[in-house]
């Protein structure tokens, strides 16, 4: 497929100039039929077919296998959730807290990445420490002495506020050396970056497919290492997350399958099967590139002084300083441009995905 096949499946873009991807995708036709298709086949051939459950769980399973071709991870190792913040708390609710137990996020983090441990420091005493960036830009040193004696480091790939990429692998390693599990929120990776998830290193990491994979809404995903799995004592649990639902004594079922807990829509996992079909038949090298070449397009046309994401590429995220943020983003979509706003740092936020073209960066530095 080529990238302007894919834009004229968007029916959306015929009336918006999109450029916020890294908060949502618009979404391919044949993402929304297949979607369709599944709850059509749910409703109206399993019940006379091989029955309703059994259509889920094959389903499910086919989602499975697509998520974990996709990311580089083995099946036993990916979860089916409704998105990044679901995933999240899956892994935060899954670990056996104490009090002085201590969590590292970074000052980039997402709300889904700052809340759940909030939470735990209120319910369980855990202390939650902040790895203070700049600009998106992470010192290992400063990384070593915040996460002496630390229990997890929570962190992103790609940093939603600045578009830099954190040296994942390396801090990853530093919080291994100090006896800390790693969770990281990737959500803003897999569509835009060729990636094999398990290069990081790392024990868990989150994602969606609404954004960069071009997917539906509800189509989340979550990795744990295979490694790692011994580590979660989830507090959730149902007939989905045990070996065998009617023993008497549970036990729970191998692998990161434990964290899914009950019956779910199969749908949105469907509508992911095909816009990862989508994705794949463009190449994900293709997509990098095409990525790479518009934002640097629209980083030249910017001046050094209103660029506060790296003027060297590192992703589709470009951040644009602005005196009134939110009143530039309601400007531009009177227009029909779509971007966001930002709260830290006070800014615009650009997000440049393949569907994308020239004349759509042209047009938004036009009305910049």
């Amino acid at each position: 497929m080529d990238p302007l096949d894919l834009r004229e499946e968007m029916p959306a873009l015929d009336d918006v100039t999109y450029l916020n991807t890294g908060a949502a995708s618009p979404v391919p036709r044949a993402v929304v039929e297949a979607a369709t298709d599944e709850i059509e086949y749910q409703s109206y051939a399993a019940p006379a077919g091989e029955g309703m459950y059994p259509a889920l769980f094959d389903s499910l399973e086919t989602s499975r296998e697509a998520v974990a071709g996709f990311l580089g991870a083995d099946l036993d190792e990916v979860a089916l959730t409704n998105s990044t913040a679901d995933g999240i708390s899956r892994i935060a609710t899954a670990l056996p807290w104490q009090a002085g137990d201590v969590v590292v996020r970074t000052d980039c983090e997402h709300s889904a990445g700052i809340l759940p441990w909030e939470r735990l420091r209120d319910v369980y005493g855990v202390e939650v420490r902040v790895l203070e960036t700049h600009e998106g830009r992470v010192d290992l040193d400063d990384a070593k002495t915040v996460l002496d004696g630390a229990d997890l480091l929570c962190l992103s790939s790609i940093t939603w506020n600045y578009g830099t990429r954190f040296s994942v692998a390396e801090l990853t390693d530093i919080a291994h050396d100090a006896g800390a599990l790693t969770l990281v929120d990737a959500v803003q990776s897999p569509g835009q970056v060729d990636l094999d998830i398990t290069e990081w290193g790392a024990d868990f990491a989150v994602g969606a497919g609404h954004k960069w994979c071009c997917g539906p809404w509800g189509a989340g995903f979550l990795y744990v290492a295979d490694d790692a799995t011994d580590a979660l004592e989830p507090t959730r649990v149902g007939y989905r997350s045990v070996a065998a639902p009617d023993d008497d004594a549970f036990e729970f079922a191998p692998g990161v399958r434990r964290l899914e807990v009950g019956t779910t829509s199969p749908a949105p996992h469907a509508g992911l099967r095909a816009a990862l079909d989508a994705l794949e038949s463009i190449g994900l090298s293709t997509v990098e590139d095409r990525i790479e070449r518009l934002t640097d397009r629209l980083k030249d046309g910017l001046d050094d002084d209103r660029l506060l994401s790296p003027r060297e590429y590192e992703s589709g995220l470009v951040t644009i300083a602005d005196d009134d943020p939110e009143a530039t983003v309601e400007r531009l979509s009177e227009a029909g441009i779509a971007i966001r706003s930002l709260p830290s740092p006070a800014a615009l936020r650009a997000s440049v995905h393949v569907f994308n073209t020239a004349d759509d960066v042209d047009t938004l530095l036009d009305a910049l």
